[in-house]
């Protein structure tokens, strides 16, 4: 044991930590120093606390003691003493830069208010489907051409594809008649039954041959294409679909509008309007599947001069799909604009502002591939925004597959290459792959469509 240290030889420095040691006594350390420590020492400061090491601990509390100001004793307050005139401004400048910032913020607002044009629309449709398929107002194409983008589908005028259930309108692809895939030489001839839409022969007859594959190859799948072609359309106003998109590999779901007439020659001469397209493929899709809508604008000479991606623009559903649930899918549309949205007009997708002549803004080649000079077809009308001045209609369709690029080749299984001549059939061969995808909700379901006029 070590003695305890005279009192005399405590240390005052309240940040010590070991007694000082006198002549006759032995010191010991925190550990530092020449890494020699008594063993009776290093026994001591564990099994017990000196006296002396207790009035250490005291001088070491008495350091670090705080006391509570009492209410009767004086604060000294300097700055209320010597006041300085400049600190005023402290307060002042922030002050006044809050409300700047809040006068220009409501100027900001109030401007884009006002420059919001609020047109007065008057009702065409109001669409619920309470009273079932109205065929005097949608109109379900029949054909087997492809719609000019190689599509795999028919469209049939068959219950089987476009049926109303509990309120709501379902677009649903299905497999072709295995009798006619697997029989050589089978016929499919829609202008012999009556019901073709088109009147291009190519787009009417389908024909089972596999030794000789060309644009006439049968169908591999049957779906639905409905329009309002023959009852409704609108020149200028608002149309919203409530639908859910379909999910499911290489199914291709459009809202979308055509025009009544063909007034400034073939397409897209006279315009197309894409309220909205998607993939049913899903989110890991390169080029954007359920998860990603577009919206876009045709217009152009010609097809080899379509100026659609001067007008494109994707939107990104953020953490869900657009198969997941219901959206209200909007267009506006007047003499001066053309917007899309989805859910709220606050929801641009697509804004194009006729400031400018398309034929200008579309900056077109002098000539065509084979030396024909180009001669604008929109001159006549004297309108920034011809070809979209005159009456469209509103088409809803699910198609599947396609040879225009549509789908990439070589990405995400994709079982046909376009150009092969082949498509349709290896399509079929693989449908093991993507029909198990489709399951339950391969169908594009709409709740409502509301179309309205620009009446102003």
């Amino acid at each position: 044991m070590v003695p305890d240290a005279p009192a005399s030889e405590i240390s005052d420095d309240p940040n010590a930590i070991t007694p000082v040691g006198g002549s006759g006594s032995r010191s010991f350390t925190s550990g530092h120093g020449n890494g020699h420590t008594n063993s009776s020492a290093r026994a001591s400061s564990s099994i017990g606390v000196s006296s002396s090491s207790r009035r250490i601990a005291s001088a070491a509390h008495r350091y670090f003691h705080s006391r509570r100001i009492k209410k009767e004793d004086p604060v000294d307050k300097p700055w209320l003493v010597n006041k300085d005139p400049r600190e005023k401004w402290v307060t002042i400048l922030p002050c006044i830069g809050l409300f700047l910032g809040l006068a220009i913020c409501g100027l900001l607002v109030w401007q884009g208010l006002s420059t919001v044009v609020n047109h007065k629309y008057c009702p065409v449709l109001m669409e619920d489907w309470s009273n079932g398929f109205d065929e005097s107002i949608w109109y379900r194409e029949a054909e087997v051409g492809g719609y000019g983008n190689g599509q795999f589908e028919y469209t049939t005028k068959s219950e089987e594809n476009s049926f109303v259930k509990d309120g709501i309108l379902y677009l649903r692809p299905t497999l072709q008649d295995e009798t006619l895939m697997n029989t050589e030489g089978a016929v499919l001839n829609l202008t012999e039954l009556g019901i073709c839409s088109s009147q291009d022969p190519k787009s009417c007859v389908a024909i089972n041959n596999r030794t000789n594959f060309d644009e006439h190859d049968m169908n591999p799948v049957k779906s639905a294409r409905i329009s309002t072609k023959f009852s409704k359309s609108i020149r200028y106003g608002r149309i919203e679909v409530e639908a859910k998109l379909p999910e499911g590999k290489w199914l291709w779901p459009a809202i979308w509008m055509l025009p009544v007439e063909n007034t400034y020659g073939d397409w897209p001469a006279s315009g197309e309007i894409d309220i909205v397209e998607s993939r049913g493929n899903n989110e890991k899709y390169p080029e954007g599947g359920r998860n990603i809508i577009s919206s876009t604008l045709h217009w152009g000479p010609d097809s080899a001069n379509n100026a659609w991606w001067r007008t494109n623009v994707k939107s990104k559903a953020l953490h869900t799909t657009y198969a997941k649930k219901f959206h209200t899918f909007g267009i506006e549309w007047s003499e001066n604009y053309i917007f899309t949205y989805v859910n709220s007009r606050l929801l641009t997708v697509l804004f194009t502002n006729f400031n400018q002549r398309l034929w200008e803004r579309g900056n077109f080649p002098l000539a065509n591939q084979n030396g024909t000079r180009y001669v604008d077809p929109w001159a006549k009308t004297g309108n920034r925004n011809t070809p979209f001045d005159h009456p469209f209609y509103l088409i809803m369709n699910v198609a599947v597959g396609s040879t225009n690029g549509w789908f990439v080749n070589g990405k995400d299984g994709k079982p046909w290459v376009d150009g092969s001549r082949t498509e349709r059939r290896d399509f079929w061969d693989k449908r093991d792959e993507w029909l198990p995808t489709w399951k339950d909700e391969g169908a594009m379901q709409v709740k409502s469509v509301k179309m309205w006029q620009q009446c102003d």
